[in-house]
């Protein structure tokens, strides 16, 4: 079984994990840096990212929908369940241009909920398979690889791709927010030209997380699909 994908030892489908994981370093630290460049720069409009929340949802009619604080650093989040925009301390209090930006996004999430937009519901209805997939699916597919049991191992590959259906699932529900949350400030003249320019760069950088972490699922399926391929030419 090892000669197909060991070589001196060393299981190679292990240098796609680290490329998935170095790219996935690299993302984050620039989305990091560039929060921290326009968390900074205050906006010339003054108001704080709770601020920029509320008059974005009312804009929209969303009167029922709450914006909280909550704490930590880049954890904002809209709960679709209880209808709550949650932003972190470093946004809900802050007047500068990322918590503006990460605020308008928040709402973003917000809008495509009360509009209907399909990609979240599909997310939402996604969250408790995708997560029993993601801890059930690698080991089964271990026990399965080890004591060559391909049903189970197929298994946890079938259950691995819930986890990475969502992670698909996810990227144009953000992409889709950043742009209801860039329509919004620039409609609704809650930013200046070039201040759009620095929301636009934080909301990209953030954006670029998502498509790591779909990265990276894609990399740990194609790991999967090596060693159960090379598990069955060795029987």
């Amino acid at each position: 079984m090892y000669g197909n994908y060991y070589y001196y030892g060393i299981d190679w489908t292990y240098l796609l994990i680290l490329a998935a994981f170095v790219f996935t370093l690299i993302v984050q630290s620039v989305m990091r840096g560039t929060f921290r460049k326009y968390s900074r720069i205050r906006s010339g409009s003054g108001m704080t990212g709770a601020q920029v929340a509320q008059q974005i949802l009312a804009s929209e009619g969303l009167y029922g929908v709450q914006v909280l604080q909550v704490s930590g650093d880049l954890t904002d989040h809209y709960d679709p369940r209880n209808k709550t925009v949650s932003l972190s301390q470093t946004v809900y209090g802050s007047s500068s241009l990322a918590a503006q930006g990460v605020a308008a996004h928040e709402c973003g999430h917000a809008i495509q909920d009360a509009k209907g937009y399909a990609p979240l519901g599909i997310r939402s209805a996604l969250v408790p398979v995708a997560n029993f997939g993601s801890s059930a699916a690698w080991p089964l597919f271990f026990i399965g690889l080890l004591f060559q049991l391909p049903v189970i191992m197929k298994i946890g590959i079938f259950l691995f791709l819930f986890a990475l259906l969502f992670q698909l699932v996810t990227l144009p529900v953000e992409f889709n927010a950043s742009h209801r949350a860039m329509k919004k400030l620039k409609g609704m003249n809650l930013m200046s030209r070039e201040e759009l320019g620095g929301a636009r760069s934080v909301l990209s950088a953030a954006a670029m997380t998502y498509v790591a972490a779909a990265a990276t699922s894609l990399m740990y399926l194609l790991r999967m699909l090596i060693l159960s391929g090379a598990g069955r030419r060795d029987d």
